[in-house]
C-alpha cells in the first residue's frame, strides 16, 4: 500500500492505476498488522486481546488500543487502510476534475465531508474520511449513479478541500434556471421519450423505476421545486398517447412545468413511492408517506407524498414541500403596524384562546409558527399538536398527531395539560372534543393558539358556536382571532409606478369603505375626502399624488410580475361589547359591525392599504377577497 498523503503531486491518473494494481496479500488479522508497522508490540497485543476477551459485549481491538493511548485516531486508520488495500490521499495535492464534481451536489460533499475526485469509465473516485461507511458510500452510489470507489483522506484535510474544489470549479455547478422550465429537465425528459420509444409495446415494463435517467428526472424535479419555492408538485398520468403532466405551484399559481411521456407513467409513480417508503404494489388505494430529499442527495428538505388512484388503473401523485421551512420574524409576515400591535398586545397575555382562519393554503400554519417564533423563550414550555409537523422550531416541544392509532388532537391536548405546559398550539379544531378542551385550557391559565377553516374573524365564532361550545365559556376565553389570506407581491425589480387618475381613486375608496358595509359603492363623500386625505399622509409621493402600481415582468420574477408572497390579515380584538355579543349568539354582521366600531380592518381594506403601498395590486386583493 502506498500512502499518497507522503508523494510530492500524486496525479489523479497516478492514483487511478494503483487503484487498478494488484492489492497483494496482507496479514489474516489486525494485530498483526499493526506490529508489522511498528506501532505496538506483541506484548501489548496480548494484553489488548486479553481485554477485549473479557469486555461485554464485545468491542473493537482498534478502539481499545486509541482509548488506551496506545495508538491515534490517524494511526489507526491508516493501519486500517493499509492492511485492507485502501489507498490514503491527501485532497491538497489533488485537484478534482470537474466531471466528478458535477456528479455530487455541492450540499452533499459538504454535509458528508466527501470529495469527489475522477470518473474512470464507469466508476467514481471519491476521498472520504471512512472508507467502510457503506451508508454514505451507497448515498454517493445512488446520487451519481456510479459505482463508487472509495479512498481514505488525510484526518481533516477534506473540509477545506470541499469549499476549494467547488468554488474554482464553477462548471461542476448545475447551469442556472432563467428560463420557465429548466433545460436539463427537457433534456432528461428528451431522453426517456427515447428509451420508450426503442421498448415500445411493453407498457408497464417500459422503465424500471430504478432507470438511472428516471432517477435523475425526478431528483432535478424537487431539486428545481426547491429552487423555485414551489409549495406543490402534481404528477398527473394518463392513457397513452397523453403525456404525463408536471405542474407546480409557485405563488399560489399553478404553473405547467413538464412533460413526460407516457410509457414512463407506471415507474414515475414507482420511484416516487420508493422514495416514500410506500406500497409500489398497491394502486387501488390511496397512500401517503414522506421524502427526505437529503438521503436523496438534495436539500433538507421534505415532502409529504400523496398517491391517489384515478380512472383505468392510473395513479396522480401529489408532493408538499415541508422540510427546510423557517419561522417567519411576525414583522416579515405582512402584518400591518395596527394588526401587528394589537396581535402583540393578546401574545402578552398570560391565558386566553387566539385563533387564526382562512382557507386551506393561506399561510395559517406559517402566522402561528411565527407567533410561537416571538413567545419562544427559555421561560416558556410550549407543547403543539400538528398534522404534519410542517416547520420545527428548537425549543418548541413539537407532536406529530396519528388519527388512526387514536393519537388525536383532543388526545394530545389532554396529555399536554398534564405536562405543565405555559403555552399550548393545536393544529386545527376540527371537531367538538378539540375545541372544548382548548377552551377550558385556556380559561385554567394556558395561552392556547389554534386555526380554523373559516372566511372571516367574526364567521369563526359562529363556526365555534355551531359546533357545540357554551357561549358563556367561549366568550370569557376568547382573546383574538386573527383571518388572513395571501396574495402575490409585485416584483421589486421591475413594477411601474403610474400616478391614480381621479376616478380610478374615488373607485378606490369606494371599494374601502363598502367592504365594511358590504355593499360597495354605497358611502358618503365625506367619508371618502377623510380617507383619501388618509392616504394622501401615508402613501403619497414627495409630489403628494398617489400612485398606482403596474406589474411587468423580468428575468428575476420570471416574466411574472410578481415575486413571493404576502398576507392580508383581517384582527379580530375580543372586548366586553364582542363577549356579549357571543352570549346571546349574534350573527356574523353584528360581530363584524361589533369589531369595525373598534378600529378593525376587513382584509379587503387591509388589502387596499397594502395596493397604495406598492406591494401588490387590485386584481390580485379583488380575487383573495371576493367572498
Amino acid at each position: 500500500m502506498t500512502d499518497l498523503s507522503t508523494s510530492p503531486a500524486t496525479p489523479l491518473d497516478a492514483l487511478w492505476r494503483q487503484l487498478q494494481s494488484d492489492p497483494g496479500t496482507h496479514e489474516a488479522h489486525l494485530g498483526q498488522a499493526l506490529i508489522s508497522r511498528h506501532l505496538i508490540d506483541a506484548a501489548l497485543l496480548e494484553r489488548a486481546l486479553q481485554a477485549q476477551a473479557r469486555s461485554v459485549p464485545r468491542r473493537e481491538l482498534g478502539e481499545m488500543l486509541v482509548e488506551a493511548g496506545a495508538l491515534t485516531p490517524s494511526q489507526l486508520q491508516a493501519a486500517l487502510a493499509g492492511w485492507l488495500g485502501v489507498q490514503i490521499v491527501d485532497p491538497d495535492i489533488l485537484e478534482p476534475e470537474p466531471a466528478a464534481l458535477k456528479r455530487v451536489p455541492q450540499s452533499v460533499a459538504e454535509r458528508e465531508g466527501v470529495l469527489p475526485l475522477m470518473v474512470r469509465g464507469d466508476t467514481l473516485v471519491v476521498a472520504v474520511p471512512d472508507p467502510w461507511n457503506k451508508r454514505v458510500l451507497n448515498d454517493l452510489r445512488f446520487i451519481s449513479d456510479l459505482p463508487i470507489v472509495a479512498v481514505g483522506a488525510k484526518p481533516g484535510s477534506l473540509a477545506s478541500a470541499v469549499a476549494r474544489a467547488y468554488k474554482f470549479h464553477p462548471a461542476a455547478a448545475p447551469a442556472p434556471t432563467n428560463g420557465a422550465v429548466p433545460t436539463e429537465l427537457h433534456q432528461l425528459a428528451a431522453d426517456l421519450a427515447r428509451s420508450a420509444a426503442s421498448d415500445a409495446g411493453n407498457d408497464r415494463a417500459v422503465l424500471s423505476e430504478s432507470d438511472n435517467t428516471l432517477v435523475r428526472l425526478v431528483n432535478r424535479l424537487i431539486a428545481d421545486a426547491v429552487a423555485h419555492n414551489a409549495s406543490d408538485i402534481h404528477i398527473e398520468t394518463a392513457e397513452p398517447p397523453r403525456p404525463v403532466r408536471v405542474r407546480m405551484r409557485v405563488d399560489g399559481d399553478l404553473v405547467h412545468w413538464l412533460d413526460v411521456p407516457a410509457a414512463v407513467r407506471f415507474a414515475l409513480v414507482a420511484r416516487l413511492k420508493i422514495m416514500a417508503d410506500l406500497d409500489i404494489a398497491e394502486h387501488r388505494k390511496p397512500q401517503d408517506g414522506k421524502i427526505d430529499f437529503a438521503r436523496h442527495g438534495g436539500t433538507a428538505t421534505e415532502l409529504r407524498v400523496v398517491t391517489i388512484p384515478t380512472s383505468r388503473g392510473l395513479e396522480d401523485v401529489v408532493l408538499r414541500l415541508l422540510g427546510g421551512m423557517e419561522p417567519l420574524p411576525l414583522e416579515r409576515i405582512g402584518l400591518s403596524a395596527a394588526n401587528l400591535s394589537g396581535l402583540r398586545s393578546v401574545m402578552a397575555k398570560a391565558y386566553g384562546l387566539v385563533l387564526i382562519c382562512g382557507p386551506t393554503g393561506c399561510g395559517k400554519t406559517t402566522t402561528l409558527h411565527s407567533v410561537m417564533r416571538e413567545l419562544n423563550t427559555i421561560k416558556r414550555k410550549i407543547w403543539t399538536a400538528e398534522d404534519p409537523v410542517e416547520i420545527t422550531q428548537e425549543g418548541l416541544r413539537q407532536v406529530q398527531v396519528n388519527p388512526r392509532i387514536g393519537w388525536t388532537f383532543a388526545a394530545a391536548m389532554r396529555t399536554f395539560l398534564r405536562a405543565d405546559p405555559d403555552v399550548i398550539m393545536i393544529g386545527e379544531m376540527r371537531d367538538e372534543e378539540t375545541s372544548r378542551i382548548a377552551v377550558e385550557a385556556s380559561l385554567t391559565g394556558h395561552l392556547v393558539m389554534s386555526t380554523l377553516h373559516t372566511n372571516s374573524a367574526p364567521e369563526s365564532i359562529n363556526r365555534l358556536l355551531e359546533i357545540g361550545l357554551d357561549p358563556f365559556m367561549f366568550s370569557d376565553s376568547l382573546l383574538a382571532i386573527l383571518a388572513q389570506r395571501l396574495v402575490r407581491r409585485l416584483c421589486p425589480d421591475c413594477r411601474v409606478a403610474e400616478p391614480m387618475p381621479a376616478a380610478a381613486l374615488t373607485a378606490l375608496a369606494h371599494q374601502y369603505l363598502g367592504s365594511a358595509t358590504g355593499t360597495p359603492g354605497v358611502s358618503s363623500a365625506d367619508d371618502e375626502a377623510a380617507l383619501i386625505a388618509r392616504w394622501r399622509q401615508r402613501h403619497a409621493a414627495p409630489n403628494g399624488q398617489l400612485r398606482q402600481w403596474r406589474r411587468v415582468g423580468c428575468r428575476h420574477c420570471e416574466g411574472t410580475g410578481y415575486r413571493g408572497r404576502m398576507g392580508l390579515h383581517e384582527l379580530l380584538v375580543a372586548d366586553e361589547g364582542l363577549r356579549v355579543l357571543i352570549r346571546r349568539r349574534a350573527s356574523a354582521a353584528d360581530l363584524q359591525a361589533a369589531g369595525l366600531a373598534t378600529g378593525m380592518a376587513t382584509l379587503r381594506q387591509d388589502g387596499i392599504e397594502k395596493v397604495l403601498a406598492g406591494d401588490t395590486d387590485l386584481p390580485e386583493v379583488l380575487a383573495a377577497t371576493n367572498q
